[in-house]
């Protein structure tokens, strides 16, 4: 806190969203793209989230929402569910718990050179703080791209195919959960270009799409294309549940995703094959863009997904599926706590804020508008804090001046 304003501190942020839901004042929000980046463009896609089918009430069928986004002016849908149900399949075959002709089996790892357990690079915001906080296990991420990454390929390929359009005249356009997807939209890890044009708020979306739906299921739904496998992926353990005999963990809020991660590093989950991690509250329900409970919003999945069957993709391709695209980038450590780029300047802010922590209280208070007495002193060194914001230090240099202001001066016993 600066002057009475939450600041965010750019180098550390991994836009999780959390401040944007813990803010009670509302004084943070997520900027995403305008729905006039339509107009750019001769055809557009809309790759809606599972987690957006969610979002309404007494939903029975995925189609009248993919039917709602065609009313809306998009041109064409392309499910993330439907890629993600794809990397799923080609996850069950290339783990060796699903064989052609054999059906599942007992999980066996496959010998190459993948180092397990294999983490999910699904959210984006647990890779980035990955990326800054963990970078021994940067390895462990699996070499894939997003299921969102994948579906904006194949929906302008698709889309190309069908309307004979060059691809640059197609917009592709995630319908996202949370900033973390936002950022990613734009600039995405691990990837040299980006592969969609936009992101627009699920939020925003949700208030023009409620009109559009009852539009849609009086002229009819869309055809949905995606199964349970897919749709699943929208809560947590969902991605790591299509995995069959593998052992997997699913872990939801940083708080749980940092334990989960010390805990691999520690060497403490030797038999874990598989991690998924979620920045959000059980999952991307939970993302700051929503406009629903997560547990509502997870509960309203779980009940479409007993209405689906395991997959909607061909049994063929479910048995022998493409290998999707791997990130032609490698991801880099990233530190965020670094002082200095110069070693001798980093030792020698160091050695201030070692100097200056020694005078300060240690309480946390957190009156002068860091979370504690360490980030205070970290703060002062980089030039984004004071001193004097610290209450005790402004009242021993008043009384050593011989003034102190009415609010600091000790109470005189009349005893």
């Amino acid at each position: 806190m600066r002057r009475g304003k939450a600041k965010i501190i750019s180098e550390r942020c991994i836009d999780c969203g959390r401040c944007v839901l813990a803010c009670p004042y509302h004084a943070k929000r997520a900027v995403c793209d305008p729905l006039s980046m339509m107009e750019r463009f001769a055809y557009t896609v809309a790759l809606p989230a599972p987690s957006l089918y969610g979002q309404f009430r007494n939903l029975d069928d995925i189609g009248i929402v993919l039917g709602g986004l065609l009313e809306m002016g998009f041109n064409g849908v392309y499910e993330v569910a439907r890629a993600a149900e794809e990397m799923s399949a080609h996850a069950l075959v290339k783990h060796g718990i699903a064989r052609k002709g054999t059906g599942y089996g007992e999980r066996t790892f496959p010998a190459n050179s993948e180092i397990f357990p294999l983490i999910s690079t699904a959210c984006p915001a647990c890779v980035r703080l990955i990326c800054q906080r963990f970078p021994r296990l940067i390895p462990h991420l699996a070499p894939e791209i997003a299921p969102v990454e994948l579906a904006a390929l194949a929906a302008r390929a698709e889309a190309s195919r069908k309307t004979g359009l060059p691809p640059g005249r197609i917009g592709v356009f995630f319908i996202t959960p949370c900033p973390a997807k936002m950022t990613a939209a734009h600039f995405p890890l691990g990837l040299s270009e980006p592969v969609l044009d936009g992101a627009f708020s699920m939020a925003e979306i949700y208030v023009k799409l409620l009109p559009a739906m009852k539009r849609a299921a009086q002229n009819g739904a869309a055809f949905q294309t995606a199964g349970l496998t897919g749709v699943g992926w929208a809560v947590s353990s969902g991605e790591s549940a299509a995995l069959k005999s593998m052992k997997t963990i699913a872990a939801d809020e940083i708080p749980n995703v940092i334990a989960v991660l010390e805990a691999i590093e520690d060497g403490k989950l030797p038999e874990v094959g598989f991690v998924e991690l979620n920045a959000c509250t059980q999952g991307c329900v939970g993302g700051c863009l929503t406009v629903e409970n997560p547990y509502v919003s997870k509960m309203r999945i779980r009940e479409l997904m007993k209405k689906l069957p395991d997959t909607l993709l061909s049994r063929l391709r479910y048995e022998e599926p493409g290998t999707p695209p791997t990130r032609d980038l490698p991801l880099e450590y990233e530190p965020a706590d670094v002082l200095d780029s110069d070693m001798s300047a980093a030792i020698e802010k160091r050695r201030r804020m070692e100097a200056l922590l020694d005078r300060l209280p240690g309480l946390d208070c957190a009156s002068c508008g860091a979370p504690s007495c360490h980030a205070l002193a970290e703060d002062v060194v980089r030039g984004y804090a004071q001193e004097a914001d610290c209450v005790f230090l402004t009242r021993e240099s008043m009384d050593e001046g011989g003034y102190l202001p009415p609010p600091f001066r000790p109470s005189v016993s009349k005893c």
